[in-house]
């Protein structure tokens, strides 16, 4: 009995997943194209071949299953960018600023497969609460480059970390807008020469301020 009832609960969760993923990609078609403000909850529920109370028993609603979407897209973007330090250190790269360039370059190429969501969520409307919500997030972002930096929590340091996210925060809308794959491609790797000439300077900072 048991295990038929790990298994019904699998195939429910598995199911559970699977209506979410299609709700999602419907709503990613839908916000892409409308907006958020001028999206219905029918057009999404058409696209995802669904019904408008699956939608809201799974997301609770419009502005719900916005955000949803967007943490969908956010996740994405931050695995590509761990899987990109992940790679460096397996080739043996340990020197910070490098691994953060390994991060960055695999962001950014991300932003273009990503590029409607990039164009939606940071130059389109939304809903109520969201630019909190994208504060918030960047804030973390920031964080998070800290770590991989190595830098101690210092004024000068929170300066040069977040002009470092601000940048690659910059660049991604800049690739999201780039008229084809090869175009978004010379982007990045102008945007890695960018981050290559600001290395020098950054780093030089981070080690002072690491000395005092």
């Amino acid at each position: 009995m048991a295990i038929r009832s790990d298994g019904r609960a699998a195939r429910q969760w598995s199911s559970t997943e699977q209506t979410r993923a299609q709700f999602l990609d419907a709503a990613r078609v839908v916000f892409a194209k409308r907006g958020f403000a001028e999206a219905s909850v029918s057009e999404v529920v058409e696209h995802a071949e669904s019904s408008v109370g699956s939608l809201y028993h799974h997301f609770g609603g419009k502005a719900e299953l916005f955000t949803a979407l967007w943490e969908r897209y956010r996740d994405e973007q931050h695995t590509a960018a761990a899987a990109g330090v992940a790679a460096a250190r397996a080739e043996g790269v340990t020197e910070p600023f490098a691994l953060f360039e390994a991060g960055a370059r695999a962001y950014m190429l991300a932003a273009w497969g990503n590029r409607d969501m990039v164009r939606l969520f940071y130059d389109g409307d939304s809903p109520p609460g969201f630019q909190k919500l994208l504060r918030q997030s960047g804030k973390k972002w920031v964080q998070d480059n800290f770590r991989l930096l190595g830098a101690n929590d210092s004024p000068v340091n929170r300066v040069l970390v977040a002009l470092l996210t601000s940048f690659m925060g910059d660049a991604r809308r800049e690739v999201a807008s780039a008229r084809s794959n090869k175009e978004a491609r010379q982007m990045v790797e102008t945007m890695m020469a960018v981050l290559a000439r600001l290395r020098t300077v950054i780093e030089e900072d981070l080690m002072a301020d690491a000395a005092r």
